[in-house]
């Protein structure tokens, strides 16, 4: 039987960020997913998913969710059989970025989610294609439901998170590392440090699309995802 497979969604995402990859690998393995929401620190969050996750799973990440799947395994290096990292950053959050958070975070609390997410968030997601539209509906989809409170959690556990780059070193599981070739928000360079960091682990590099190859590619994703779960 193959290990489960956790999957650990974006800022402001839920389990929809994945809907290709559920409906392609669900039929050889249980998937898993966890809400990022609950706490405003990253070390926090990934206690809850250890509290609640199977003995030993593969586990993958995108962006907020590589984040908090980098500090899992470094909590339980253990029960991670497998680790993919898609459109992440292993640094710690910049000093400028932790400081334009801030505003962010007020409007959110004055009611402007929405305005948040469509003027200042959503705009650096993707790459130009045919469905671009459709898959900003879906962000905003996403955001509405999770609201306010897991915004200002989200954003006070990135302003804070760890270097992962000593956690990267140790990492010794097949591990994809994975970007969209036009992502804005986790460029490519990030990707090619992960890299680096971590022996014998694949780099892939997805055509056409942003910071949600998931959505914006999901056939080069999943042969990717898929080649990577049979290593």
């Amino acid at each position: 039987m193959n290990e489960p497979l956790l999957l650990l969604p974006g800022m402001m995402c839920d389990a929809r960020l994945y809907s290709p990859q559920i409906e392609a690998f669900s039929y050889e393995r249980t998937i898993l997913t966890a809400p990022l929401n609950e706490h405003d620190s990253v070390e926090a969050l990934a206690r809850d998913i250890l509290d609640t996750a199977p003995q030993q799973f593969a586990l993958a990440g995108l962006s907020m969710g590589g984040i908090v799947a980098m500090e899992v395994f470094r909590q339980a290096p253990d029960r991670v059989t497998r680790l993919a990292l898609l459109d992440t950053n292993p640094k710690a959050e910049a000093a400028a970025i932790a400081e334009r958070r801030e505003p962010q975070m007020q409007k959110v609390r004055d009611g402007h989610l929405r305005a948040v997410m469509r003027d200042e968030m959503k705009p650096h997601y993707l790459t130009d294609g045919p469905h671009t539209g459709r898959i900003l509906d879906l962000c905003m989809a996403m955001a509405e439901t999770l609201g306010p409170d897991a915004f200002i959690n989200q954003s006070r556990a990135l302003q804070s998170r760890p270097d992962q780059q000593k956690t990267l070193k140790k990492v010794t599981v097949p591990t994809l590392i994975l970007c969209g070739e036009d992502d804005a928000l986790c460029p490519i360079h990030r990707h090619e440090l992960m890299h680096d960091l971590i022996p014998g682990s694949t780099l892939t590099i997805i055509k056409s699309a942003g910071h949600l190859p998931t959505l914006e590619q999901p056939q080069a994703t999943n042969e990717a995802l898929a080649q990577w779960l049979n290593q």
